[in-house]
């Protein structure tokens, strides 16, 4: 195997790995309601209760809550649906950084722009909205952990770009 084609398939592989995050990450966004449910219970039976009293608190609030909204004002949860579907869009948006990364590095780069976005909207958005400082920090660190990976794949595409690489090359992960 070839320096270039070594290369291409680690950034191929490290794009696949960040797009079933993101993925997953999305798809968590639909059943809100039955995560936290399941979520209250699994804390109940553990001992996390009595070492985090305030997640378990916080937890109990935001279920109350998403019930309260399933119940009464359901259309509310459509706005986790575009946010799961917000997601799943780009996620597709990395199919071009597979067939051809030194071309659509910009896609990358704006998963960059996107992860250094979340740390202000949650730093103003999450007291906006009565979100706990250490849950903010949580929110915060999707952005952080995102931008890992897409950092070495930026890196490794200007390394592929360098090298002088084909304009395209033929998917195979």
């Amino acid at each position: 195997m070839s320096e270039r084609s070594a290369l291409l398939r680690r950034i191929r592989v490290w794009v696949v790995v960040f797009v079933v995050c993101l993925v997953l990450s999305g798809l968590t966004a639909f059943p809100l309601v039955h995560e936290l449910r399941w979520t209250q219970s699994l804390l109940a039976h553990t001992p996390v209760e009595d070492w985090l009293p305030g997640l378990s608190a916080w937890i109990d609030r935001v279920r109350d809550g998403l019930d309260h909204a399933d119940a009464e004002y359901p259309f509310l949860l459509y706005g986790t649906d575009w946010l799961a579907f917000a997601h799943l869009v780009i996620a597709v948006a990395f199919y071009g950084v597979l067939r051809d990364p030194v071309r659509n590095v910009w896609v990358v780069e704006f998963g960059m722009i996107a992860c250094a976005g979340i740390i202000p909207l949650a730093l103003i958005c999450g007291p906006v909205r009565g979100i706990p400082f250490w849950w903010s920090v949580i929110d915060m660190s999707f952005g952080v952990f995102g931008v890992i990976p897409l950092s070495v794949v930026r890196r490794k595409i200007k390394t592929l770009e360098a090298m002088g690489a084909p304009a395209r090359v033929p998917v195979t992960v």
